[in-house]
């Protein structure tokens, strides 16, 4: 009898291309995991988050980066966050329920996104063509998020540097949600 092997592919695995003034990145072994704090149980679950990333749960609409930069907290709202961060393995949800060592509820949402780096000095005129929201820097600084939407698209949008973003979007419309990127890249290049 044969024996399969299935492996775990990301939908826009190895995806990596500069264009003139921006660059487009799909991050290799990238990780989420949701987080909902337990009613009655807030204040427990602030401590293990504190003490198992090394930030505090930032505000609704804003992110935290670990100290050493090895994940981001994004707030989504006022009982819910994610932490996304490098993880290879299918484990991402067993590694922070042990983390916060069952302050909070954990579901892995790693299969359910599909993220896209974007960066670069035309990186804001990219998206400002197909995003709603101001991404002026007086309007959106670096660790605000907002959901929004990218070309009939929703999207999470995470600003994590002065010319870097970070995009989530749902996976089952990965190949539309890069085209769409794409597309706006090449018409400001």
């Amino acid at each position: 009898m044969s024996e399969f092997h299935l492996t775990a592919e990301p939908p826009l695995a190895g995806y990596d291309k500069a264009f003139a003034g921006a660059s487009l990145k799909a991050p290799a072994d990238l990780a989420l995991v949701s987080i909902a704090l337990p009613l009655g149980g807030e204040d427990a679950a602030h401590k293990a988050i504190k003490a198992a990333y090394g930030c505090a749960l930032p505000e609704v609409g804003k992110a935290c980066a670990t100290p050493r930069k090895t994940a981001h907290l994004l707030r989504l709202g006022v009982d819910q966050a994610f932490v996304v961060f490098e993880h290879a393995e299918p484990d991402a949800e067993r590694v922070v329920a042990e983390a916060l060592k069952g302050a909070a509820y954990t579901t892995d949402q790693t299969d359910v996104w599909v993220a896209l780096d974007i960066s670069g000095p035309k990186a804001r005129d990219a998206l400002e063509r197909i995003c709603p929201i101001d991404l002026h820097d007086d309007a959106f600084a670096i660790m605000d998020l907002a959901r929004t939407t990218m070309e009939h698209l929703g999207v999470i949008i995470l600003r994590t540097d002065e010319e870097r973003w970070r995009l989530l979007s749902a996976s089952s419309s990965a190949r539309s949600f890069l085209h769409a990127l794409e597309t706006s890249v090449k018409n400001v290049s």
